[in-house]
């Protein structure tokens, strides 16, 4: 939720929020978690006022309580099922304030979609309402408060604080599409009339969201939700990641009316209600056979904005069938109580076992259950299997060939590794009884960590251009200054022709520097002498080449050719000894000379006027004489009143 000033009116009713929604959400499910966190910008000018007291109580004002200072993102409640305590602490909460209408609204966004730890998210239908009455900042606004440091889209909660607000850029539009897509959430925008449209907008680049238009005081909020909510799960659209060259996919729908439909269309339902049943028939066109030793290429095929999903290992079969080959009443499926099929028992009937060596009436009532029993656990097979001849056999779901779980217990499966970036195991590993076994190169829980320093490499080859550490393919940047994949940029830095203009001015033109000093700071270039510029120009442009031009003590500019040695501190610079006088300082000189002759001029004739008037004053005649002043003096009685 918006807690800047304008929404004052808004909290009390979000705050009766809690209970009511439980209550409503009983009748669509029986597991129903909600949490809270609240926004309002970043904490720097020009979106917040900077001054102490504003800093403290942005309102300006002491009844009927003081306003909360301004923050970025607050994380106030993870997911919970008590919507008392919900009330309890959105009750606690007050409004602040800012100085510009768009919020930081997209900050809190990214925020709660990457935090899962944090806010509690479930491998569940995942909804996140957005409730605010102003638009949002976005990439690039961050430079208006001198913040130029990208977003990078990931978790930064300190104590339940968004501790980047102040260091990183606002996110893109796209950049929170992306993250909402990977964590399969789906929003709804509860905003005020006047800024729906701009919301409205956001549906065509959102994977899957709704937009609501709240009442001034956010009194319909409640039937807001549960409206989206009914939009959102009352179509069904499916999508695939990308496929290996040279396969199709294609997709049939059997909606409500069980026409099918093909094309686009085949990938969507609509108008679904609770308790309907629609199915896809997905069908994958290989290409010609590939040969076995190649790794059988990987698909997955989900419901968007649902965690639900179907892994699709692509391998063309290319051989005949096993079944042709089975054996009736083998010998190894005990003593021909089977027929070996594929190399598995397919027992007769009254037999059970893996390798049918068991009785089924017997194992019914027979066969101690205990061994079955992992650790004295409550539950056979840990609830995934069944126990049969005193041995566990798992589970197989029918429609999901890759959900099954295998082991002495059933404890294992291969669906629940850790996911980097929606994939699990990152797509670089394999996932083996819940933990992943990662690809040569890579490493971490998720295979989320390349080994390579190839990314960390900058232009001159060393590892983050010597100024940080590699981890996990990113750059650590050691100095603050610098930024970048490769800390190679620092926009407060001068530029490397700046930093060699006073060697190059001592070395080729005796200049700036004294003798002594410019041979001990300036010993490690290797300066080639040219004689003009055109010279330089004709240089073919390479990797490590700096092309400079800097202006000397006297305003002429001096060209060079620089670049950097092997060796820390080295550089091999060409300089044209013939110095060019700057067009700046020429065009100077002429505006200076113009402005003199025009000065000059006008004081000229201010002067002749002044002759002039001088030389009519002096005409005149004896009764007119200007410095004559006459004896006469009149008086006028202050007192005297005229009767």
């Amino acid at each position: 939720m918006d807690l800047s000033f304008s929404m004052e009116d808004d909290l009390p009713n979000v705050k009766k929020l809690g209970a009511d929604l439980m209550e409503e959400m009983r009748n669509t499910t029986s597991d129903f978690r909600m949490g809270f966190g609240a926004f309002v910008d970043k904490t720097v000018m020009p979106y917040i006022s900077a001054a102490d007291d504003m800093l403290q109580n942005p309102c300006k004002r002491s009844e009927p309580w003081p306003c909360s200072p301004p923050f970025a993102y607050r994380h106030v409640l993870s997911l919970t099922a008590n919507g008392s305590l919900f009330t309890e602490l959105v009750g606690g909460q007050r409004i602040s304030g800012n100085l510009d209408s768009p919020e930081g609204g997209l900050d809190a966004l990214m925020q709660a979609a990457v935090c899962e730890e944090q806010i509690g998210w479930r491998n569940v239908t995942r909804l996140l309402v957005f409730s605010t009455d102003a638009g949002f900042h976005f990439a690039g606004d961050g430079k208006l408060g001198g913040i130029v440091l990208p977003n990078d889209g990931k978790c930064h909660l300190h104590n339940n604080v968004y501790t980047r607000g102040n260091s990183q850029d606002y996110p893109s539009v796209a950049h929170v599409a992306e993250k909402l897509k990977q964590k399969n959430i789906q929003i709804i925008f509860a905003v005020t009339e006047d800024v729906t449209h701009l919301y409205k907008g956001l549906r065509s680049i959102f994977p899957k969201c709704a937009v609501g238009t709240l009442s001034n005081n956010s009194h319909n909020i409640l039937q807001i939700i549960l409206e989206a909510y009914n939009a959102l799960t009352s179509e069904v659209v499916m999508e695939n990641s990308k496929l290996p060259p040279g396969f199709r996919i294609s997709y049939i729908s059997h909606c409500k009316d069980r026409e099918p439909r093909d094309g686009e269309q085949g990938r969507r339902c609509s108008n679904i209600s609770i308790g309907d049943e629609v199915s896809f028939n997905v069908s994958i066109t290989a290409p010609l056979c590939v040969t076995s030793s190649q790794r059988p290429s990987r698909v997955i095929i989900k419901p968007q904005g649902y965690s639900e999903e179907v892994e699709v290992l692509l391998s063309p079969i290319c051989d005949c069938s096993c079944q042709k080959d089975k054996v009736p009443r083998s010998p190894s499926c005990s003593h021909g109580n089977g027929t070996l099929e594929c190399g598995a028992c397919r027992c007769k009937e009254g037999r059970v076992g893996t390798l049918c060596e068991c009785d089924q009436v017997e194992s019914d009532g027979a066969v101690d259950s205990y061994v079955c029993r992992r650790d004295n656990a409550s539950e056979q097979c840990g609830g995934h299997g069944e126990c049969v001849c005193g041995k566990c056999v798992c589970h197989k779901s029918s429609k999901k060939h890759n959900r099954a779980y295998y082991g002495q217990y059933c404890e294992c499966n291969d669906f629940n590794c850790d996911q980097y970036q929606g994939l699990q195991c990152g797509g670089q590993g394999r996932c083996v009884c819940g933990v992943c076994e990662c690809l040569p190169g890579f490493s971490g829980r998720a295979c989320e960590c390349p080994l390579s320093m190839e990314p960390c490499l900058s232009q001159d080859g060393q590892v983050c251009a010597g100024r940080g550490v590699c981890h996990c393919g990113t750059c650590i940047c050691q100095d603050r200054r610098f930024q970048g994949p490769t800390c190679d940029l620092c926009p407060s830095c001068p530029s490397i022709c700046t930093l060699h203009r006073e060697c190059i001015l001592c070395r080729a033109f005796s200049r700036g520097l004294d003798l002594r000093e410019c041979e001990m700071s300036c010993a490690h270039l290797n300066l080639t002498l040219v004689g003009q510029p055109a010279v330089l120009a004709v240089v073919p442009p390479s990797a490590g080449l700096h092309r400079c031009m800097e202006l000397d003590t006297e305003g002429c500019r001096v060209h060079f050719l620089l670049r950097t040695g092997q060796k820390e501190g080295s550089a091999h610079i060409r300089v044209a000894l013939e110095r060019v006088v700057s067009a700046s300082v020429v065009v100077l000189g002429v505006a200076l000379l113009l402005l003199w002759k025009l000065l000059t001029s006008i004081h000229d004739r201010r002067e002749f006027a002044r002759f002039q008037s001088e030389l009519e004053k002096r005409r005149w005649n004896r009764r007119d004489n200007p410095i004559y002043k006459s004896a006469i003096t009149t008086t006028v009685n202050p007192k005297y009143k005229e009767q």
